[in-house]
């Protein structure tokens, strides 16, 4: 059998998915990055490969994207985040034509075409704030764990304003609404609220064009899904293997480049 190897090593998780030759997903395999993104990714791979019934020599080429690309051992070549998402979120949405991709350290927003290749873009990697690390914070500051959210924010009466673009003041914020003894559930969904609206801020550089879908571990929060839909006015497609865009999109660039060689 041939298979085809893409690994997205970002800044919280790694993930890796396994291709066949037609670009069926043979395997996935998702684990926290830690200190050693490469080391994890390595691992993965190995898993992945015993998931999908393949030995290493099986992998006609593997791509790697993500923060750690450059680190990855295990990778014949490399591709930007922005080219591997819009190819992932093409397989995963076929009729996507904006992305939005709110990972741990960073949020993107990428225009694509009907065959996935990128028309235009706009990333902030500068500040916390709308990324899967400013929810962990927030999070952390409600005590509570960041899978806890969305069950929260379904039960939310009046969203609580979270107003500051800094994750510092808007901790502080969260602390006084506590305070305040305003009901978690109502912080939670003004903090999702607060996201979206920083996030549609950064895609009106590039414009909004329907089927939006999201992707990377903040797409899988419903609550955050619900508030970004609702400030674009516009429905949100999610893919259950949301989290696994980038890494797909690197098997498929995996697959794409050895075929163009032959």
């Amino acid at each position: 059998m041939s298979a085809y190897l893409g690994i997205d090593i970002g800044s919280r998780a790694v993930k890796v998915v396994v291709l066949d030759g037609e670009g069926h997903i043979l395997a996935r395999r998702l684990a926290p990055a830690g200190y050693d993104g490469p080391a994890v990714a390595a691992r993965l791979v190995e898993e992945a490969c015993a998931q999908a019934g393949v030995v290493r020599s099986e992998i006609l080429f593997s791509m790697a994207t993500g923060y750690g690309r450059g680190r990855c051992s295990v990778a014949d070549a490399e591709s930007s985040e922005i080219t591997c998402h819009a190819r992932g979120a093409r397989f995963l949405v076929p009729d996507a034509r904006t992305v939005i991709d709110v990972g741990g350290q960073d949020s993107k927003v990428i225009r694509i075409d009907d065959a996935g290749r990128v028309l235009d873009f706009v990333m902030n990697d500068r500040c916390a704030a709308g990324t899967g690390r400013f929810l962990e914070v927030m999070a952390e500051a409600l005590g509570l764990a960041v899978d806890e959210l969305a069950t929260l924010h379904a039960q939310a009466q009046s969203p609580a304003p979270v107003s500051s673009t800094c994750t510092v003041f808007a901790e502080s914020e969260v602390i006084s609404h506590l305070a305040q003894g305003v009901p978690r559930a109502d912080i939670v969904a003004g903090l999702h609220a607060a996201i979206a609206g920083r996030v549609l801020t950064l895609a009106e550089r590039v414009g909004l064009e329907p089927v939006l879908t999201c992707t990377g571990g903040v797409a899988l929060s419903g609550g955050f899904v619900a508030a970004l839909s609702a400030a674009a006015r516009m429905p949100v497609v999610v893919s259950a293997d949301a989290q696994f865009a980038g890494a797909l999109g690197a098997a498929l660039l995996a697959l794409t480049r050895l075929t163009e060689r032959r």
